[in-house]
């Protein structure tokens, strides 16, 4: 199952860590005042062997975050309040009722960990930099959870809302609930974040073995590169290839024709960027996106911008009805419609067609803008719309049109996804009801701008900030079971639940035979239909396959065949998965990767999540292809 780093734990795999867990020898070294590096190697070691691919550093984070979730159910529980819960609750607590008892504070339970930060904190590294800000910037503690995959997301409030971030240089202070993250200027920019993590139990016993010191980070801020209507980019010089985006409390309209502070702004839109690149990169979208830091501001690899934006209808409505007379508000494009714009304020941003971007012979990075880049813009602004359409859809709301900007990577010389993609981006109508619009065309549609009228617009935004992290997670389960016929066939069972995990689907093996155990099969079966997840089967069996054809004749989940076949008699085993009785559906598929796929593909059609990697795996193997095509004529393959 391979994992990247930044992907959720699946099911499945936090599974297997806790069976790994469970064991007394690891138990005891978990237990000890040394939970050092080492004992989080050989975790991730044995994850491996079951399949689970993920290195110490995610091991220890995820036991922490597991220790620290039950700890705050467990205080809970005790506490009278039993409608607290969380997955494996009683998994974790027949693991951790042999530790040592450890008093839990209502303070810890909160969810919080030692933050300090000092001007004078020693510099240093860590593996992410934790968000927030101070009111004083000498001395702070607070404390924050634990978190392994990214920065924590949380909504700013400022206690000098004067100082926006159209004037980041300056200094400015921030503040948001429990976490920190100070900007200050200085030669050249400095923000410095001194991180000791107190974690549970007792944060305020200073000797405790639980209690886990962070190292400092120093987040060096360069010269301003870009300053746009609504954003600033500046440069990190300690971490090259890399930029930091700034958002600004701003709203325009009309190539910044109408402008208005909007208070708190640069935070939404800083949000929504963040859970739109997150979920797009996770589907395999190459973004300009690292991740998030701090309230209004997020760190993306360097690209050059070139200078289009590329814009994706659905729904024929606003300045396309205008350009096409004749054609009703409504229409729909089927696919959807991509038009391309030069960004040129003095004009207008000018409509082009594909001819003359191709004629303008734009060159960034390295990287010439021919028919080729164009072809690959073109599909990715198609894709990247199919995603956000279908990822919107679960939550009511129509994707109406959006529009979105590439760059070119200046390490890697690849198109990326880059800029950002906010509520200024697109239109989004709930229930398909353009009088119900959460975009910013209810700004530009304000006759007059009056502190009520940006009070609704502000409403607007901050409703589609609360439901955009609802798209990271989708409420349709999914599960495939491999039944082996023989242990045999592990290594072909392997290959399927390794591709299962690249789309995020739980995968589980079994070993189950049709001819010398039907009872057996048949008992797997139903113990998977009573649990109420959809569920699809994967028989698995060499020679003569009775597993598939069993189980699709006493089913009604689906039923995909993949036999293990061997050079001398696969051309006759084969049959026995084809030629089938009268009333099974049974299909077959040959290819452990092309079997998962399959029943990828089932469940995404429930699944946005699981149809977004679908979706992204289709653009890139075409992409891939267009670039093969363009080495080989040009004789670089």
């Amino acid at each position: 199952m391979e994992s990247g780093a930044g992907k959720h734990w699946t099911e499945e795999e936090v599974k297997a860590l806790l069976s790994v867990w469970a064991e007394k020898n690891i138990r005891e070294q978990l237990y000890g005042t040394l939970r050092n590096k080492g004992i989080f190697i050989y975790i991730a070691k044995r994850l491996q062997a079951l399949g689970v691919y993920r290195d110490w550093k995610q091991c220890r984070a995820k036991y922490k975050n597991l220790k620290y979730e039950y700890r705050t159910v467990k205080y809970a529980h005790n506490s009278g309040d039993s409608s607290k819960t969380m997955k494996f609750f009683h998994d974790l607590d027949a693991i951790l009722q042999y530790e040592p008892a450890t008093q839990l504070t209502e303070e810890d339970a909160n969810g919080r960990c030692l933050a300090t930060l000092s001007e004078s904190a020693a510099p240093g590294t860590t593996e992410e930099l934790f968000e927030g800000h101070t009111k004083n910037p000498r001395t702070l503690s607070v404390k924050r959870k634990a978190h392994e995959d990214g920065p924590v997301s949380v909504s700013l409030k400022k206690t000098a809302p004067e100082i926006t971030a159209n004037r980041f240089p300056q200094s400015t202070t921030e503040r948001k609930d429990s976490t920190e993250c100070f900007y200050r200027k200085e030669t050249p920019y400095m923000i410095q974040l001194h991180q000791s993590l107190a974690c549970l139990p007792g944060a305020a016993a200073a000797s405790s073995p639980r209690r886990i010191m962070a190292t400092a980070e120093v987040l060096n801020i360069g010269k301003k590169l870009y300053e746009g209507k609504t954003k600033e980019v500046y440069e990190l010089p300690d971490s090259p290839g890399k930029v930091l985006l700034q958002s600004k409390d701003q709203i325009t309209a009309g190539n910044a024709a109408r402008k208005n502070h909007l208070e708190g702004k640069a935070a939404i839109s800083n949000k929504i960027t963040s859970c739109i690149f997150q979920l797009l990169k996770e589907a395999g979208i190459k973004t300009a996106f690292a991740r998030k830091c701090g309230e209004t501001a997020f760190i993306a690899p360097k690209c050059e911008m070139i200078p289009i934006e590329w814009v994706c209808r659905r729904i024929a409505t606003g300045s396309f009805l205008k350009r096409n007379p004749g054609v009703k508000e409504g229409y729909k494009f089927y696919p959807p419609k991509v038009e391309l714009f030069f960004k040129d304020d003095a004009n207008n941003d000018p409509q082009w067609s594909e001819e003359q971007l191709i004629a303008a012979k734009f060159c960034f990075a390295g990287l010439v803008i021919g028919q080729t880049e164009v072809d690959i813009m073109s599909h990715a602004t198609q894709a990247i719309f199919e995603i956000l359409e279908k990822s919107w859809l679960p939550q009511n709301c129509t994707l109406v049109d959006m529009k979105i900007e590439f760059g070119v990577d200046v390490t890697t010389k690849e198109i990326v996804l880059a800029d950002v993609i906010d509520n200024d981006s697109w239109r989004l109508w709930p229930s398909g009801d353009r009088s119900q619009q959460k975009d910013k065309q209810s700004y530009r549609d304000l006759k007059e701008v009056t502190p009520e009228g940006l009070q609704m617009v502000k409403k607007n935004f901050e409703w589609v900030a609360e439901r955009v992290e609802l798209l990271l997670k989708s409420e349709s389960q999914c599960r495939v079971v491999v039944l082996m016929g023989s242990t045999s066939d592990l290594s072909h069972c392997e290959k399927i639940k390794k591709a299962c995990g690249n789309f995020g689907i739980p995968c589980e093996l079994r070993v189950t035979s049709a001819h010398k155990g039907p009872d057996e099969t048949l008992r797997i079966k139903a113990e998977y239909e009573g649990d109420g997840i959809p569920t699809v089967f994967v028989a698995v069996a060499g020679r003569s396959n009775g597993l598939g054809p069993v189980m699709s004749g006493n089913t009604a989940y689906p039923v995909i065949s993949c036999p293990p076949l061997t050079p001398d008699w696969g051309a006759q085993d084969v049959w026995s998965s084809l030629r089938l009785p009268s009333g099974l559906g049974c299909s077959t598929i040959l290819s452990p990767e092309g079997s998962a796929q399959f029943a990828a593909q089932i469940f995404g059609l429930n699944n946005h999540l699981v149809w977004a990697k679908l979706r992204a795996s289709v653009l890139n193997t075409w992409i891939s292809l267009k670039q093969a095509d363009k080495k080989i004529r040009e004789g670089n393959l």
